[in-house]
């Protein structure tokens, strides 16, 4: 469990659009009914309704949901590109909701950077320029923001094509140059809203992987939204799903998709393919006498697909090796009763 304090703590925040909106999250009542009964009662729409959570430094935080579901609204809150109705958030400790003119700008060009579906490059401007552009802003030197630009246009794969205007770019070129012009901030956190939902599949699934390959080399912390679950599920180390401004679940991808709170969790995750998400910590029992010194060794992370190709080569069991100690075993049926959705068996020790 990752000791450290939250890069953001949120509790209990609203944003109600409509006339008086701030009676709603006040009165016990209103904020209980469902939206439409709401919206015929007092003209205000709940797109963010009691929302808590903490986003852990160095980790990819997902807000998932279908459209409607309040997640833009919410990431935009963060900054409060949109004014919340009512709550907390602290970034690193500080309260957002008191930050003055001045303050709130340093978190929005310092600390919080956003990528967004629409890219808004500035199409007259070089991809080099619109890299540096965040850094003019901070009043960088040209010099300076231009080498410090270029080396992020290199880190996304675009060297090469630094002089070349927005319109000569592809869409997932275009997105590339809105993760370089975010990251050359250097901000403690990205927030991501929904910004591959417009390319191609293939590009999209490439915009996927460079996401996965820069959170590794960087560590640094996101703040994803989406309304595609395979994304979040490739993304999330946690991933908080919201269905009409609430989050309904707020787990890891194994715990959603292997223990979901409701119907319309379970619903939503029904069509994942269960082995590509749990891993065999689930699947695994205490080693007898015999299996804890042989058969292919698994990490405690490996997903249980990895594991039915290791018990099949090896024909018999898996052993599941952590700090060099077999903390348990998993086997066909083991495996088989994860992948058909039966009720896991008592972790091993």
């Amino acid at each position: 469990m990752n000791a450290e304090p939250p890069v953001f703590s949120v509790r209990e925040l609203w944003k109600v659009f409509g006339p008086k909106a701030e009676r709603v999250p006040k009165d016990p009542v209103l904020s209980a009914v469902a939206p439409a009964e709401l919206r015929d009662r007092t003209g205000c729409t709940a797109a963010v309704r009691d929302v808590s959570f903490d986003v852990r430094k160095g980790e990819v935080f997902v807000v998932m949901g279908l459209s409607g579901s309040g997640k833009s609204t919410l990431v935009r809150c963060l900054t409060r590109l949109i004014e919340p109705t009512s709550g907390s958030m602290a970034i690193d400790g500080e309260d957002v909701l008191s930050m003055d003119a001045s303050r709130l700008r340093q978190l929005r060009r310092h600390r919080a950077a956003m990528v967004f579906q629409h890219f808004g490059l500035l199409p007259h401007r070089s991809v080099i320029d619109n890299v540096a552009y965040g850094l003019e802003i901070q009043g960088v030197s040209r010099a300076e923001r231009r080498e410090r630009a270029a080396g992020f246009v290199a880190k996304v794969g675009l060297e090469g094509l630094e002089h070349r205007r927005p319109g000569q770019l592809s869409g997932g070129q275009q997105q590339r140059v809105g993760l370089a012009r975010a990251l050359a901030v250097d901000p403690e956190v990205l927030l991501f809203d929904e910004p591959f939902s417009a390319l191609d599949p293939l590009i999209r699934r490439d915009m996927q992987e460079e996401v996965v390959r820069l959170h590794g080399e960087e560590g640094r912390t996101m703040v994803f939204i989406t309304h595609d679950l395979g994304e979040a599920l490739k993304l999330g180390d946690r991933i908080a799903l919201m269905r009409d401004g609430r989050i309904v679940q707020l787990g890891t991808p194994e715990e959603i998709v292997g223990a979901p709170a409701d119907d319309y969790v379970r619903d939503f995750v029904r069509d994942v393919p269960r082995e590509h998400v749990m891993t065999v910590r689930t699947a695994m029992r205490p080693a007898e006498a015999a299996e804890a010194d042989s058969g292919p060794a698994l990490a405690p992370g490996a997903t249980v697909h990895e594991a039915i190709e290791a018990v099949v080569r090896s024909g018999g069991t898996a052993r599941i090796v952590e700090d060099g100690r077999c903390v348990g075993v998993v086997g066909p049926a083991d495996l088989l009763g994860v992948v058909a959705g039966l009720a896991p068996r008592k972790e091993a020790a």
